[in-house]
């Protein structure tokens, strides 16, 4: 299937499109820069941002971590925290973003971490389990799960970057005009 072309069940292009736009839009009027951490996405998300023209004036940078080991050497993630709780996990998301944050001249930053599958998955971490951080300047850190249904890398990956970029808009604040 063509890259282009969308997965059943996935968001289209489009709609990553008109969701990254939103998130560049705000940030852009509050000022604010943004960085990502990404496993699963492997950079979907930094490609759905800087799609949008004009992406530099909010985008700092983005961390492709797909490996445990980049985790640690890239983000800081405590090698001990991958073992104990496995890279999937709500307190390695949550460090993957205060490590994109702290690394990085962003405000706000996000991080994913899941199984895309379509191998990979246990009972407890099914395939279409993603956890989310989210760091921002001077707040607390907060997570999200969640299980998508098993319908595919592709759309597992593409509803990913559509969550993650929900995520930074719920955090951005609203453009009053003006």
């Amino acid at each position: 299937m063509p890259f282009d072309q969308k997965p059943a069940g996935a968001p289209d292009l489009d709609d990553l499109a008109e969701k990254a736009g939103q998130v560049v839009a705000r940030a852009r009027a509050a000022k604010l820069m943004i960085a990502t951490a990404e496993s699963c996405t492997a950079g979907l998300i930094a490609a759905a941002i800087t799609e949008v023209a004009g992406s530099s004036a909010v985008f700092d940078r983005g961390f492709v971590t797909y490996s445990n080991e980049a985790k640690t050497e890239l983000l800081g993630v405590p090698w001990d925290l991958i073992l104990r709780e496995g890279a999937v996990s709500p307190d390695v998301a949550k460090r993957m973003a205060v490590g994109a944050l702290e690394r990085s001249r962003a405000d706000i930053a996000v991080a994913v971490t899941g199984v895309a599958g379509p191998g990979g998955g246990s009972p407890e971490k099914p395939v279409g389990t993603v956890h989310f951080g989210l760091a921002r300047t001077g707040a607390p850190v907060e997570h999200v799960h969640v299980r998508f249904p098993d319908a595919g890398r592709r759309t597992i990956r593409f509803q990913t970057v559509l969550e993650a970029l929900e995520l930074i808009t719920k955090h951005l604040p609203v453009s009053t005009g003006g």
